[in-house]
């Protein structure tokens, strides 16, 4: 069975100010997540699925699902923040998403394989789709626990000159799996690495650290999982306007109860990404190296 992509394209993309996931980024028109569906094809994915929003279904699916449906399968999924476990509402004035665990519980129904989750507006490379495309299509032992797998890079490569990021910061056992991720939401590029802002004192971090960039290979029990952890999620944060429930977190969550494990595959390629407008000229920039280089033609649909 072929795993699947699942891109994550619903967010609102606040601090970009647009919907960054149409805007061109490449030589020939091309949009970030272009390239992510590009290399997942040539990793042998069977089928991709965009998670998005209603309000602008007919925009995405004429401007970007139109231009690959004759080379992999193409699917949607919507997420809608009224779409809650039963005895639970919005409450008055949220707007924002309720966070990527949501976002994946939209796909439940079109996905039932083996899965990449991964998110709209990154560029992860070709050898992070090809490592854990891999990994996806290996048996997994029957052993009545999850088993996982992630593509992590290093912390210094994933900021931006521009503002705060959210990374899910990793660590690692003496085996190598995976054995923590903690969420740190408002982490700035300093002088001699970085440091998370949420709270006084800011934690110092080198940029050295391993750091989640939702790039998680999946099977499909992992639903059952974020059902339950989002219900908890609710009971606990529903009241609250701003709070989202990451996957990441869920992850941690499931490998400190030793109900799953995660295999961290590394990767050799750099990641780029678009979080403020400003970075938009560092990525068109890294692209178009990367076309001139012969990693990706100069139109990918040609």
């Amino acid at each position: 069975m072929k795993p699947t992509l699942l891109i994550l394209a619903a967010g609102m993309g606040s601090r970009y100010g647009g919907l960054k996931q149409l805007d061109a980024m490449g030589p020939s028109g091309e949009v970030v997540l272009d390239y992510s569906v590009f290399d997942a094809i040539r990793a042998g994915f069977g089928k991709v699925v965009f998670v998005i929003r209603r309000d602008f279904e007919e925009q995405f699916r004429s401007q970007i699902g139109s231009k690959f449906g004759d080379r992999i399968q193409v699917d949607y999924a919507f997420q809608d923040i009224n779409d809650l476990p039963e005895g639970f509402s919005v409450p008055e004035g949220r707007t924002k998403p309720w966070g990527t665990a949501h976002a994946v519980l939209a796909a439940e129904g079109v996905v039932k394989e083996p899965f990449l989750m991964i998110n709209a507006d990154d560029f992860y490379g070709r050898d992070a789709f090809a490592k854990i495309g891999a990994d996806l299509i290996k048996e997994r032992p029957a052993d009545g626990k999850s088993h996982y797998s992630m593509v992590g890079f290093y912390l210094k490569n994933t900021l931006s000159d521009h503002g705060s990021v959210a990374r899910g910061v990793c660590t690692r056992g003496p085996d190598g799996m995976l054995s923590s991720v903690t969420e740190m939401t408002k982490i700035f590029k300093t002088a001699d690495g970085a440091e998370n802002r949420e709270s006084e004192p800011p934690v110092k971090l080198t940029g050295e650290e391993v750091v989640s960039m939702n790039f998680f290979g999946f099977t499909p029990d992992i639903f059952s999982h974020l059902r339950q952890a989002f219900t908890e999620f609710l009971k606990t944060n529903g009241q609250d306007l701003k709070a989202e429930c990451y996957v990441p977190k869920e992850v941690d969550v499931l490998i400190r109860e030793d109900k799953a494990d995660v295999t961290v595959l590394e990767s050799n390629d750099s990641w780029f990404g678009v979080t403020y407008p400003e970075d938009k000229a560092d990525v068109v920039a890294s692209i178009r190296a990367l076309v001139a280089a012969g990693a990706y033609p100069e139109n990918l649909w040609a």
